[in-house]
């Protein structure tokens, strides 16, 4: 991967060597990638073992940037994301000392272990980009970019991320299982870096893409097409999940809260993100509605009535997308 390729080109084989480092996984792998173009924190849910935690090493392995992993816990302070105040008695200062979060990629794994005060502090980070520590406040790298992960089966010591977290990330990517086949070929992989005595963070990358890469590929994503009726077709999906009985008088009384206006923006920003990557310059209707599930699914919630029905906000959004008319 040299650095003279167009930046499509540099994207595609990032995507390659993604797909070839975290096997069955694509949607994974893709949507990794559409957040970075769209410049958006990421939320990874599923089953240990799934490679959620491989993937965004090796991800971050193949880019230009800092990355730290943070492992969250019930007993983690805020302190130990953005650092502290340190006293120096040679003069009697303070001094701060920079957390993790100072770093381009941040890898928070089970983010959901976290008490509130260490989310709070997190939130700041994720929403301004910034950190306050006591009267004085810090701004992260321009790149700064948070990969989070959550296993949805133990909730023994975990803590509910709140609404307000929860509409940070740009999606919420739910992880399922490899076919068989696939996780033969796992398999083989396993046992091929094992004898060469590499670790899944140590997969042998090309030289990096760069921060002006990145930058300059968010520009590309920016300047495609997108037509009116679609951007009309984006914003009535968002109002959808706020007031869904416009569409069908069936889902009434269904949702207590729908998608904020941030929502609509981040659908725009995916749906470009993923025709960028197709290698088209204009947006489609089914780029759209690919990214809606991932954008919108935890920026809804459901009524207590529509739970006990099972509707849940996956199966509202696969309705609206069937029922409304597409451009």
């Amino acid at each position: 991967m040299g650095t003279t390729l167009p930046a499509d080109d540099l994207f595609r084989q990032l995507a390659a060597r993604l797909d070839a480092a975290v096997l069955g996984q694509k949607q994974l792998t893709e949507r990794l990638l559409i957040a970075l173009l769209a410049d958006g924190h990421l939320l990874l849910e599923g089953a240990p073992g799934l490679a959620k935690t491989r993937a965004v090493k090796v991800l971050a392995a193949l880019l230009a940037g800092s990355f730290h992993r943070l492992q969250f816990t019930p007993d983690l302070l805020p302190a130990d994301l953005t650092g502290t105040e340190v006293f120096r008695p040679q003069d009697g200062s303070f001094r701060f000392e920079r957390g993790p979060l100072f770093h381009d990629f941040v890898l928070a794994d089970e983010i959901n272990r976290a008490p509130a005060k260490v989310q709070s502090a997190l939130l700041e980070a994720m929403a301004e980009r910034q950190i306050t520590v006591g009267q004085a406040t810090y701004a992260l790298p321009q790149l700064f970019m948070v990969m989070a992960t959550q296993n949805p089966i133990e909730h023994e010591g975990t803590y509910p991320l709140p609404e307000a977290q929860l509409d940070r990330f740009l999606m919420h990517v739910r992880i399922g299982y490899p076919d068989a086949a696939t996780e033969q070929d796992i398999l083989a992989l396993a046992r091929a870096e094992a004898r060469a005595g590499l670790a899944a963070s140590d997969v042998p990358a090309p030289p990096a893409i760069s921060r002006e890469q990145i930058f300059a590929a968010r520009r590309s994503v920016l300047d495609l097409y997108l037509a009116p009726e679609l951007e009309r077709y984006i914003v009535q999906l968002a109002a959808a999940t706020r007031h869904p009985e416009a569409i069908d008088t069936e889902l009434a009384g269904m949702v207590r809260f729908g998608a904020s206006p941030r929502g609509s923006i981040a659908l725009e920003r995916c749906a470009r993100a993923h025709a960028w990557l197709a290698g088209r310059d204009y947006v489609s209707p089914a780029d759209i509605q690919a990214l809606a599930p991932d954008v919108l699914r935890h920026r809804v919630l459901m009524s207590y009535e529509a739970e006990a029905m099972g509707m849940t906000p996956d199966r509202l959004i696969t309705t609206l997308l069937q029922r409304m008319p597409v451009p």
